[in-house]
């Protein structure tokens, strides 16, 4: 499947996320696999597919860990509610199937720090769009990001547009030597699992603070009313 032909399946399903994030996460997972074999991809937050479908387009073999409980579904949609996570999640499988892409795909419907023990083996490409709070984000980066083989990719969205997310960045990609940033779509940042220069890693990520700036001063003014959106992704 083209990417083209991947978008136009995952377009319209309800999502946060752009044209030009899906391209970046489409070509992780076709590069990683360009050398043969089957690509281990895992999603953390599937939502209701649309990024699935693009990943799963490129032709990974694709572990989506979400537990649908209907909860960190957006600011003002915190708590769980399991009425809203029983429809995400047949909007998921039923997304994936008018795709074509559903035999793909593994769903493991639990939080990503039980899932740990249900996916075994190393990972190719990691994208990580869980809980945005502090505590779980670093988690996913830490306990997950531990699972990228050298060479893999790990994508994380809504890095420098969510407060809890850049906070867990700044904590461990940043400071760490072994997660290489290559740059960013919107709100989406990739990183290689390699050895990067501590020093130039570590400014490249820390020159994205004035647009996580601007982020947030914009999602304070839609949320105050002071603004319209678009929210930035």
């Amino acid at each position: 499947m083209t990417f083209d032909d991947a978008w136009a399946h995952a377009r319209d399903v309800e999502g946060w996320l752009t044209e030009a994030q899906a391209r970046r996460l489409f070509a992780a997972a076709a590069l990683v696999g360009a050398g043969g074999g089957v690509v281990r991809v895992v999603e953390i937050g599937s939502f209701r597919g649309r990024s699935a479908i693009v990943l799963a387009g490129a032709g990974a073999e694709l572990v989506c860990i979400d537990p649908h409980a209907g909860s960190d579904r957006g600011p003002q949609e915190i708590a769980a509610d399991a009425d809203r996570g029983s429809a995400d999640r047949e909007a998921f499988h039923a997304n994936l199937a008018r795709a074509g892409v559903a035999e793909q795909v593994r769903h493991v419907r639990a939080f990503s720090d039980a899932a740990l023990a249900q996916v075994p083996g190393p990972v190719d490409v990691l994208f990580v769009d869980g809980a945005h709070r502090f505590g779980p984000a670093r988690a996913d980066l830490v306990l997950w990001g531990e699972r990228v083989r050298p060479g893999g990719r790990m994508l994380v969205h809504d890095a420098w547009s969510s407060i809890g997310v850049t906070l867990a960045l700044l904590t461990t990609t940043v400071v760490a030597r072994r997660w290489r940033y290559v740059g960013r779509a919107g709100s989406l940042a990739e990183f290689v699992r390699d050895d990067a220069d501590g020093a130039r890693n570590a400014l490249r990520q820390l020159r994205e603070l004035p647009w996580f700036a601007r982020n947030v001063v914009v999602k304070a003014l839609i949320l105050a009313h002071l603004r319209r959106g678009p929210w930035p992704y």
